[in-house]
């Protein structure tokens, strides 16, 4: 799982390497932040220092299809500060260190490799098995905030194991020793070079991207392969989408959390398709490669845009004149069934007709409880007939006409300003009333 250490070039312009993650916009206004995807580095000695980094074709993609990567630097500590890279509108996780076996060997189906084993496995496979457990726990976090959320995941080796383990499935701690294979899965002689076929489930997203590709009848591609680990036990909540010719899960979905256009996109690829272009040049193997990226990015740009819808920050209130007008009635209206039931409605001098507006306002207003709605409504009760009191209340067909035909023609900003208005209203009817109703409630019983 470390598709980095053989490439053709180990320059800057082929590795970024990141101690910091990416500053955010200093704008409140979220509508403004593009689409923004966490990825988490890996660490690894140069110059007898460390350094954190993310492979450059995965970078390329997310920002050429429309998002900001923003690189979580695996640093001590980092998984109980996640909340300070909000806001997350996708997640891809992609190669690494073998996962620590804790995390999954209570499995029943548990390897049961012997220390001579292991200690092979070690010696085969030495850069992948030092394992990293500040990442785990980087990544597991993660993983599990993004099935909590349903934050588009996309994970890409390692980072299809991470989902899986999060969600309870389980791992082959070594392919070659506890599965019968001829398939080699990772070649250190041809590490780039080396590919395998897999055999695509129908009707996946999988097969979608790479139909064209596929010639009639046959449902196998060529994949590249950096991995002596791979799904064990898959997760019941997944579905496959490949597999290796020795049955190794390639590629796995869920298809309850699969829709990009409305921000769905949870998925895991055992390879690396981002990485799958032919000799010396930039050209893809198949044309469907990148589309792993781009259905991943179009579901975090839905995402985001659903987000934003539910956490916009409202603007401030601003009242015109003729709001303000109506503000000053609706106060007056309350301020006056106020006296009525606290003097009495023989001492009073104030109209029904007064009235209207604050029983119009109480019948439209959403942010009071039922219960103190009630309470008004029975307070209202007390100083006018019930009948009457009732009838005021009801939303006069005509008017809700007229008011509809009103709003129909005023902007979208106007009708915030509006929305923003009668919640800020009824905010502080709920206060104010409350404390007024309980002080007479008191009074009655003394």
């Amino acid at each position: 799982m470390q598709p980095f250490i053989h490439h053709s070039s180990s320059s800057p312009n082929t590795l970024l390497s990141f101690i910091t993650t990416t500053t955010t916009t200093m704008s409140s206004d979220l509508s403004v932040i593009l689409p923004r995807v966490l990825i988490v580095s890996r660490r690894t000695v140069r110059k007898n220092k460390f350094v954190d980094f993310v492979g450059e074709y995965h970078l390329d993609l997310i920002v050429s299809y429309g998002a900001v990567p923003v690189i979580v630097p695996r640093v001590s500590g980092v998984h109980m500060l996640l909340s300070s890279f909000e806001p997350i509108h996708g997640v891809l996780l992609c190669e690494g260190e073998d996962i620590d076996p804790v995390w999954y060997e209570h499995d029943s189906m548990a390897s049961g490799l012997s220390h001579e084993e292991l200690d092979e496995i070690r010696r085969l496979h030495a850069s992948d098995t030092a394992i990293d457990k500040e990442k785990d726990s980087i990544e597991l976090s993660l993983a599990k905030l993004c099935l909590e959320r349903n934050i588009p995941y996309m994970g890409i080796c390692r980072g299809s194991q991470v989902l899986n383990v999060a969600c309870g499935g389980s791992l082959y701690q070594d392919i070659g020793k506890e599965l019968s294979t001829k398939v080699m899965h990772i070649n250190y002689d041809d590490y780039d070079g080396h590919r395998h076929g897999v055999k695509v489930v129908e009707n996946t997203p999988l097969f979608h991207w790479f139909k064209d590709s596929l010639e009639d009848g046959e449902i196998e591609i060529k994949v590249n392969s950096y991995h002596h680990q791979g799904v064990k036990r898959l997760a019941q909540r997944f579905v496959p989408m490949a597999f290796a010719p020795d049955g190794l899960i390639e590629g796995f979905y869920d298809p309850d959390a699969y829709n990009p256009d409305e921000g769905k996109f949870i998925m895991g690829l055992q390879f690396h398709p981002e990485r799958m272009r032919k000799p010396d040049s930039e050209e893809f193997d198949y044309p469907g490669c990148p589309f792993a990226y781009k259905e991943f990015v179009k579901a975090v740009v839905a995402y985001q845009k659903r987000l934003n819808s539910l956490t916009s920050v409202p603007k401030a209130l601003r009242l015109n004149k003729e709001m303000e007008n109506k503000r000053k009635i609706i106060v007056r209206s309350f301020s006056l069934a106020k006296n009525m039931y606290t003097m009495g409605r023989e001492k009073c001098s104030s109209k029904e007709s007064d009235l209207e507006a604050g029983a119009e306002f109480l019948e439209s207003n959403t942010a009071l409880s039922v219960q103190q709605e009630k309470r008004l409504k029975q307070m209202g009760a007390t100083v006018r007939n019930a009948g009457s009191y009732v009838e005021r209340l009801k939303l006069n067909e005509e008017r809700e006409k007229m008011a509809r035909n009103v709003m129909g023609k005023m902007s979208v900003e106007q009708l915030s300003d509006l929305l923003s208005f009668y919640h800020t209203m009824g905010q502080i009817c709920s206060q104010v009333m409350e404390k007024k109703i309980e002080i007479v409630v008191n009074d009655f019983s003394s």
